[in-house]
């Protein structure tokens, strides 16, 4: 059992500095992917540090939890619903019959994944 918390640890350590160099090296941008893996992370060092009864690490890491949990809230709520415009083109050979009705696909909007 003592080598499931030194993996939790381990794991969450592995998490949180990828997470952190990638955002670094501009490979990630720091957004929801990024407040996720540290939301993980925190999550491990909590377990592995109360297998340790580390509480220094422990309420370290219960902090860094909660800035992580609301920053996601923080970013789900300022997150704006895709619009998809549909607009009607009619072939030049078929002008009335709607036969043929052409959709266009829909572009990526900015600020959404």
């Amino acid at each position: 059992m003592e080598l499931l918390w030194e993996m939790t640890g381990w794991a969450g350590a592995v998490a949180m500095l990828g997470s952190y160099m990638s955002v670094s090296m501009g490979w990630l941008k720091p957004g929801v992917s990024f407040q996720t893996v540290n939301l993980f992370g925190s999550c491990a060092f909590i377990i592995n540090g109360t297998m340790h009864a580390a509480w220094p690490s422990v309420a370290t890491n219960v902090a860094w939890f909660l800035i992580s949990a609301v920053a996601l809230i923080r970013l789900r709520a300022t997150r704006q619903p895709v619009h998809v415009e549909v607009q009607e083109q009619r072939p030049q050979n078929n002008p009335g019959t709607g036969a043929h009705l052409i959709i266009p696909v829909p572009q990526t909007v900015a600020n959404c994944p």
